[in-house]
């Protein structure tokens, strides 16, 4: 694993608005950079990313059956009791799933180290299956990388595919909601919405504030039709406290995803997995948090916290590291292990896993060892022959 230094292309921005990546930059500063790029060799991609997801996810899913038949573990995963059956009866349904992202820690030389999973609303997807594949192919077209150069990404190849497969369990209408203002989200499901088109489902699109309740608690968009299904990019523990979202379990609306991600999209999901694979190469020691002191060395994160929000980091040298946000409520401990520094960006990988298939990747580089919502991201490329290198 390498980063490469390289010319941005003059025209990046421009290609960016023709395809609609409106949120290429963000408060003014950069969100795409191509002024560098991440290279990695066929057998680092293929045993060290795609293999692994491939292995946590069906671990993560071996869980679940059992999440959903302990009290003591949905209570331990902090799930409102008023849709455990909700949720357990998704899953014996076996409702149909789109995607997740798998977080990463990764130098090139040792296992990947699973941070955690986004399993529910995870975002940098257009980015990492569209616009880092153009950045790709314009590359190659202009002798900006090597010929033969790849990458890690048939992404968007899996949603059409898995839109198409799905597409005869949804009930019409099938709509897709994000918060009004948020530029990336509304980005994120007009992309969503074009790979579903790809598949010939046909769909609508409406603001989750915009979405309503009948007399009969039927979940209704601005004509007043009853939704039979929707994706959502809003978190499902947020739905859990909204007062419409008492409506949800009774409802007769199919969400994507469904409700059953609540379980592994949830941190606790980490110290589940470690009891039960406890010295697994690719996870990190975890546990439910009680409060008690532990040596230096671990990182306390809030069960739905997201963007690296409300992250206190105790390194092994006593050194503190915190960040703020809006989480709060129960947290896990995970074994401190940090990411890999190259010159002074820290890279995460996310792995994109599409209908129980590991697909592709993307990698979001930030300042400093805690990947927060300003993190930049950085395209990636599969070489075959060693160049010029900054090194961590």
């Amino acid at each position: 694993m390498r980063r490469i230094a390289i010319r941005e292309r003059s025209d990046w921005r421009a290609r960016a608005e023709e395809y609609g990546f409106a949120f290429h930059t963000i408060d003014g500063e950069p969100y795409w950079d191509e002024s560098a790029y991440y290279a990695f060799s066929l057998r680092q991609i293929e045993d060290d990313i795609e293999a692994p997801t491939e292995e946590l996810h069906a671990m993560a899913l071996d869980l679940v059956d059992g999440i959903l038949a302990s009290e003591q573990q949905l209570r331990r995963l902090a799930i409102p009791e008023p849709y455990w059956d909700w949720i357990a009866h998704s899953w014996r349904e076996r409702q149909p799933h789109l995607y997740g992202r798998m977080d990463f820690a990764y130098d090139g030389r040792g296992p990947a180290k699973l941070y955690e999973l986004n399993y529910d609303t995870p975002t940098s997807l257009y980015e990492a299956a569209f616009f880092q594949w153009e950045w790709l192919e314009d590359q190659l077209a202009r002798n900006g990388l090597p010929a033969g150069a790849d990458q890690f990404n048939a992404i968007q190849e899996a949603l059409v595919e898995a839109f198409g497969a799905i597409a005869r369990q949804l009930p019409r209408p099938f709509l897709f909601a994000a918060l009004r203002d948020s530029t990336e989200d509304q980005g994120t499901i007009a992309y969503l919405r074009d790979c579903a088109l790809q598949a010939g489902v046909d769909s609508g699109e409406i603001a989750i504030e915009d979405i309503g309740i009948s007399a009969d608690g039927r979940f209704t968009d601005l004509d007043d039709r009853v939704i039979g299904a929707l994706f959502k990019l809003y978190p499902l523990e947020d739905l859990f406290r909204e007062e419409f979202g008492r409506h949800l379990p009774n409802s007769g609306l199919q969400l994507i995803e469904p409700p059953w991600k609540a379980v592994l999209s949830n941190k606790g999901i980490l110290p589940l997995l470690w009891e039960k694979h406890r010295g697994h190469p690719n996870l990190l020691p975890a546990a439910f948090d009680d409060g008690a002191a532990l040596q230096p060395g671990w990182v306390r994160k809030p069960l739905h916290s997201r963007e690296g929000a409300n992250i206190a980091m105790h390194l092994p040298d006593g050194r503190r590291v915190e960040t703020d946000g809006p989480y709060a409520g129960p947290c896990i401990r995970q074994a401190w292990h940090p990411l890999p520094d190259f010159g002074g960006g820290y890279p995460l990988i996310g792995s994109w896993v599409v209908a129980d298939r590991a697909c592709g990747m993307g990698i979001r580089e930030d300042r400093s060892p805690v990947t927060q919502d300003g993190a930049r991201f950085v395209p990636h490329a599969i070489l075959d022959e060693p160049r010029a290198v900054l090194m961590a």
